[in-house]
Order: C-alpha cells, then structure tokens, then sequence
C-alpha cells in the first residue's frame, strides 16, 4: 500500500500503545497477510464489548455464585482498521476485511491473572455455561474502525459482521 496508509497505521498504533494502554500491538499488512487493507491487532487494557445477551447471562450465572463472586472479564485481543476521515470506504472494503479475518486475532488470550477465558478454576463456572458462548473463537467477528483526523486525533468505533442486538445501558 501507499505510505499514506502506513503512515495512517503508524498514528493508530502510536495512538493505542501510548494512549490507550494497549500491548502486543501488531501489524498485519496488506497482500501478504491477505488482508485488503494493512490491520493492527492488539490486546487492549480492559475488556472493549459485551454482547448484551452476555450481559445477562453473565447476571444470572453470577446471582448462582458464592456471595459477592465475580466473572472474571479478561480482555481480548481485538482487530484494527484505520481509515482517515476524508476516505469514503465501500461496503465492498468492509465485506472483504471481514472475509480476511478470523473471529479472534490471536488465540492465546489469557486474562490480568493468567487464568484462560475459558473460566477454569472459578468455582461453580463450567466453560460450557451459557454465557461463555460470546467467547474467545465462539465470538462474531468484530473489529475497531480508526478514524483519523487531519490532528492526529482518533475516534474509535466498533463494526460488527452482520446485524448485532444493540446494547441496552
């Protein structure tokens, strides 16, 4: 691609590993990796999205819990696309990045602790409880759309592949 996608790349990535806290920030670039586009993937500080039906069965699995115990929410890796604010990006674009990807990034997720997302050694929490659905490769795809500004300022919003339930606050 042309340097003025890496150098969009190059801003996002600066962005998330000294602003937003994120690690193992890496590159994917575009042809090699048979991506369309150049991608970043990374592991942000917390967890970025809860599919709200996990919300709710994450709230019923922990009302069966011992007094007060909680579900752990380890972060996941997750994708990047950054684009800068004059592009008009086509549904094509979008539909082939989402044809280049995988559910997960990268399947060494572990959480703060080390412990897998899987949930082992939680008491009373099965890996196959109903909420653990919404997990690691189980996960729809997703991604982080970057959009750059003229100032190096970046909004961050997250794209789904096909429709998704919107999130109730």
């Amino acid at each position: 691609m042309t340097d003025h996608y890496r150098n969009l790349v190059d801003v996002v990535r600066n962005n998330l590993e000294n602003q937003q806290d994120w690690t193992d920030v890496r590159v994917h670039s575009d042809g090699t990796d048979g991506h369309p586009r150049i991608l970043l993937t990374g592991l942000p500080p917390r967890r970025m999205y809860i599919h709200p039906d996990e919300q709710i069965a994450i709230l019923k699995a922990e009302r069966s819990l011992a007094s007060g115990q909680r579900i752990p929410q380890p972060p996941e890796y997750e994708w990047v696309l950054p684009v800068h604010l004059t592009e008009t990006p086509s549904v094509s674009l979008f539909a082939a990045v989402f044809d280049s990807i995988t559910a997960l990034p990268r399947h060494d997720l572990l959480s703060d602790e080390g412990a897998s997302v899987d949930s082992d050694g939680i008491d009373g929490i099965d890996s196959n409880d109903q909420w653990t659905q919404w997990r690691g490769p189980k996960r729809a795809k997703r991604l982080l759309l970057a959009v750059v500004q003229d100032d190096s300022s970046i909004v961050y919003y997250f794209m789904h592949d096909g429709i998704v339930k919107p999130r109730q606050n």
